[in-house]
Order: structure tokens, then C-alpha cells, then sequence
């Protein structure tokens, strides 16, 4: 790792808690005081879709610089998405179905982000193979 890597992920990691900060208190502006993380369960699916798709586009060469891959997924996404808040915050819920919802609804809506950023990438990728075939 070099000097310059390093501070790509710290540049990342900056913007991706920015946008953090503000995706969370968009939503929470939205959903009002609700009990619920509405917004670290957002924050969490959108970053999962984001990683899913980044991460396909950069294995399938899309994104060719190698520069990419620390500033977007270990800085930007590392930053924006947040596991230990996600469990924290489900563990304040207590033993309650909020508590249950948010655990399942998170695992499951993740995952289902990940798989369509995936995919997502796919088409992109395929996409722009057929644009570079016609040029």
C-alpha cells in the first residue's frame, strides 16, 4: 500500500460518512421520531446495492483503474454504510418485532441490494461491450 492509496481511502471514507450524515438525516427528516433505524436501514441497503455494483464492474474490468476499488468500497462504502450502528441500534429495540424486523429486514434486504447491484452491473458491463463492438 502507498502514500497515494492511503489517501484515497481516507478521501472515500470522508465523502462516503458526508453522505452518510445526510442520507441519515434525510430519511430520519421524513420519517419523523419513529422507533425504528429507518435510516441506518436505508443507509445499509443502498450501500449494499452500491457494493454490489461496484464491485461487479471493477471484477468484470468495467472500472479499470486500480485506484477505483480502495477509494470507492473500503473508503467511500466502509464509511457510508454501518454495521456496528445497525446493531446497536437493534439491540436498543430490545426484544420487540422492531427488533426482529430490523435484523431480518436488513439480512434480507441487503442481500436482495447486493444481488441487483450485481446484476445491475451486468447489464452495464454488457452495455457498454456492445457499444465498444460498434465503434
Amino acid at each position: 500500500m502507498n502514500w497515494i492509496q492511503i489517501l484515497l481511502i481516507a478521501l472515500g471514507g470522508a465523502l462516503g460518512a458526508v453522505a452518510r450524515f445526510g442520507v441519515g438525516t434525510w430519511v430520519t427528516e421524513r420519517f419523523g421520531s419513529s422507533n425504528f433505524p429507518w435510516g441506518t436501514f436505508v443507509i445499509n441497503a443502498t450501500g449494499s446495492l452500491l457494493l454490489g455494483f461496484i464491485a461487479t464492474l471493477l471484477a468484470e474490468r468495467v472500472l479499470q483503474h486500480p485506484s477505483w476499488r480502495p477509494f470507492i468500497t473500503i473508503g467511500f462504502i466502509g464509511a457510508y454504510t454501518t454495521f456496528s450502528t445497525f446493531e446497536y441500534e437493534t439491540a436498543r429495540l430490545g426484544s420487540s418485532w422492531q427488533a426482529l424486523a430490523n435484523l431480518a429486514g436488513s439480512v434480507i434486504v441487503g442481500y436482495g441490494c447486493v444481488w441487483i447491484g450485481i446484476n445491475l452491473a451486468h447489464v452495464v458491463a454488457a452495455f457498454g461491450q456492445r457499444l465498444a463492438l460498434r465503434s
